[in-house]
């Protein structure tokens, strides 16, 4: 399962994509809070779900509860419904913006299927997000970028061999160590991130730098072709320190320090 934020008029809803279903589940409560006024959804979906189920409504009882990023960074279980259960729910929450959310949630529902139809919709969906979110351009242009070179590093490591999962995030870590003085938890820990992706957090010159990294050693890996585990964790800190030198260099030329505590999403300008 894949958890990922859709967002529906300046409004965040958690989603989770089920591959074995091929179903979407949306968060109850964030949908309540797109679509009314309540101060407080939770109670609003516990008042709601209560009375629903006295009347003996199939749909409550059917809806799941699933482990979701809850505004604390944590991972929390939450009450979600598919959209076909969303559809039911709708009609008992009184709210103008309902018709509207009916056709964005019919949208949602077939983003998926399409993007395995078509994988370059995968990035369209993700310029639209990150523009609801009020990225500037120029760094989505950069993140989608680094979203192409990621991809390109993984297919990399994959045909060598390795493993998703704890052999990924090591050769992650050790890349991130060599430019940046820092793993990974580090780096997030620096920018006050808890579940936060680090690359959305990361300004525009960070990711430039993470990029040269990754596509260094991705390039240093199809040269030398290692043969096992241990020889790609060398090809991984060598690519790193490709980045890492040009991080030196710019320091030396702005007299500024690259790597900080800066997060891209707190320093975008208002919305109007």
């Amino acid at each position: 399962m894949k958890n990922e934020i859709k967002v529906f008029d300046d409004k965040k809803v958690r989603t989770i994509w089920d591959a074995g279903k091929e179903k979407w589940y949306l968060a109850i409560v964030d949908v309540i809070a797109a679509l009314t006024n309540s101060p407080n959804p939770q109670v609003y979906w516990r008042v709601m779900k209560k009375r629903l189920k006295d009347e003996g409504n199939e749909t409550v009882t059917n809806c799941n509860g699933l482990k979701m990023p809850a505004p604390d960074g944590k991972m929390r279980m939450t009450d979600v419904a598919d959209t076909e259960q969303l559809f039911r729910l709708i009609q008992s929450i009184p709210s103008p913006k309902a018709e509207p959310f009916k056709l964005w949630l019919a949208k949602v529902a077939a983003e998926r299927l399409d993007e395995m139809q078509d994988p370059e919709l995968s990035i369209d969906r993700a310029l639209e997000q990150y523009m609801n979110l009020g990225y500037t351009e120029n760094w989505i242009n950069q993140r989608l970028k680094s979203i192409e070179i990621r991809k390109e590093l993984t297919d990399e490591w994959k045909k060598r061999g390795l493993k998703e999962g704890i052999q990924f995030a090591t050769l992650t870590d050790i890349i991130t160590k060599a430019w940046s003085d820092k793993t990974t938890k580090e780096y997030k820990i620096l920018k006050g991130l808890k579940k936060e992706n680090l690359r959305d957090n990361m300004t525009n010159t960070e990711l430039i730098l993470n990029m040269l990294a990754e596509a260094s050693t991705k390039d240093i890996s199809a040269a030398v072709e290692p043969k096992n585990f241990q020889e790609s964790k060398k090809v991984a800190k060598q690519g790193g320190n490709v980045a890492k030198v040009a991080l030196k260099e710019l320091e030396a030329k702005t007299g500024k320090k690259v790597v900080s505590a800066l997060n891209a999403k707190k320093t975008l300008p208002p919305k109007n």
